[in-house]
C-alpha cells in the first residue's frame, strides 16, 4: 500500500469531481462536522462575511463564500453557481470549485470540484438543524425538489433519524418525482411515494425539506395550516417555496446565519418573515432553546453558509491525502 500523500512546498492538490466522491465520506461523519463548526461559529472562532455575488441572469448568480475556522485549521473560498436554465442544457444547476488556502502562509493548497461539497453539507446543515428543531420520534419525511438536493437530504436525515419510515416526494417534473420515489425506496428501503402536489408532501410529515430553485420573484405555494402541529421545516430555497403566512405561522423561526439573512433582506430578499427566535449556532451551543414542546412548528431557514464548505472541504483534503487521490500541481 502507498504511503499517504504529504503538502508539496509550491504545490497544491487538484481534486476533481470523481476525485471527491472517491474519497467516500461518510455523511454521518459531515454532520459531525457541520455540526462542530456551528460550535466553532458560535464560539466566536470563525470569520464569515456575508456572501457577495454577482447575477449574469434572472435568477442566476456566482458567490464568493469565504470563512476561516480557527479551531478547525481550515480556510478558504467557494466560488459558486446557480443557474435554473441549466436544466434545460442538461447542465447542472448548482457548480463551482472551492479553494483551501494554508492558514498559516495563506498559500493554497487544494482546488476541487464544489458540487458534492455542496450537496453534502447542504444536507448535513438540514440534519443539524433537525438535531435541535424537529421531534425526536419523527418518522415521515417530506421533500420538495427531487433532485440533488431532495436526495442527499434523504440521505442525511435518514441517517440522522434512525426512525423514518415513510418518505413524501414531490417534483414539478412528475418524471423526476418518481425516479427519486424509486430509487430511494431501492438505496434505503423506505415507503417512498411521489405526490401529485406540494400540500401532500408537506401535510402530515414530521420533516419537510424545500429545495427547489432560489427566485427573486417567487410564486410560493405552501400555505399556513400545511405544516403540521409538531412539524419541523426546512427551506433551502429562501422564500420560493413558503408564503409569508405560512412562515409566519410557525413558533419558532431560525436560520443558519443571522447576518446573512439581513444581508439578504438588503437585496430585496425575505420582506414577510417573522421574528428571528435564533442562529443555529446559538440553538447547537445551548444558549438558545431548541425545540421546547412536541406541539410546537419549527422552521430553520438554511442559507447555505461558509463554515460549512471549509469544515466538509478539509475533511476531504485530509482523506485525498491519505488515500492518494488528486494530482498535484505547480503553484
Amino acid at each position: 500500500m502507498a504511503s499517504a500523500m504529504v503538502d508539496m512546498p509550491g504545490e497544491l492538490l487538484y481534486l476533481s469531481s470523481e476525485d471527491v466522491a472517491r474519497v467516500g465520506l461518510p455523511i454521518a461523519e459531515v454532520i459531525a462536522t457541520v455540526e462542530a463548526a456551528f460550535r466553532e461559529k458560535g464560539e466566536g472562532r470563525a470569520e464569515m462575511p456575508p456572501k457577495p455575488g454577482i447575477h449574469p441572469m434572472p435568477d442566476a448568480f456566482i458567490h464568493a463564500m469565504p470563512a476561516y475556522l480557527s479551531g478547525m485549521g481550515a480556510a478558504g473560498m467557494k466560488w459558486v453557481s446557480g443557474f435554473p436554465e441549466n436544466k434545460k442544457r442538461g447542465l447542472p444547476y448548482i457548480s463551482g470549485l472551492l479553494i483551501l488556502n494554508d492558514p498559516d502562509t495563506g498559500l493554497p493548497t487544494c482546488v476541487m470540484d464544489a458540487a458534492w461539497v455542496t450537496a453534502k453539507r447542504t444536507a448535513a446543515a438540514t440534519a443539524v438543524a433537525a438535531k435541535y428543531l424537529a421531534r425526536k420520534e419523527s418518522s415521515v419525511f417530506g421533500m420538495l425538489g427531487c433532485g440533488v438536493q431532495g436526495r442527499a437530504n434523504l440521505e442525511a436525515v435518514n441517517s440522522a433519524f434512525g426512525g423514518l419510515e415513510r418518505v413524501l416526494a414531490y417534483d414539478i417534473d412528475k418524471d423526476v418525482a418518481g425516479r427519486y420515489a424509486n430509487d430511494m425506496k431501492i438505496t434505503y428501503g423506505l415507503d417512498v411515494e411521489a405526490v401529485a402536489e406540494p400540500r401532500k408532501a408537506v401535510e402530515g410529515s414530521d420533516i419537510v425539506v424545500t429545495a427547489g430553485p432560489i427566485l427573486k420573484h417567487p410564486q410560493p405555494v405552501i400555505d399556513a395550516g400545511w405544516l403540521k402541529e409538531g412539524g419541523f421545516a426546512c427551506p433551502l430555497d429562501f422564500d420560493s417555496y413558503w408564503k409569508t403566512e405560512a412562515m409566519n405561522a410557525v413558533d419558532k423561526f431560525c436560520t443558519d446565519d443571522i447576518g446573512q439573512l439581513r444581508y439578504y433582506q438588503t437585496v430585496g430578499y425575505f420582506s414577510g418573515i417573522p421574528e428571528i427566535h435564533a442562529d443555529l449556532s446559538e440553538v447547537v451551543l445551548g444558549r438558545k432553546p431548541g425545540r421546547e414542546s412536541a406541539e410546537e412548528r419549527t422552521m430553520s431557514m438554511n442559507l447555505g453558509v461558509a463554515i460549512e464548505d471549509m469544515a466538509t472541504a478539509k475533511l476531504v483534503y485530509e482523506g485525498a491525502k491519505k488515500k492518494n487521490i488528486g494530482t498535484w500541481l505547480p503553484l
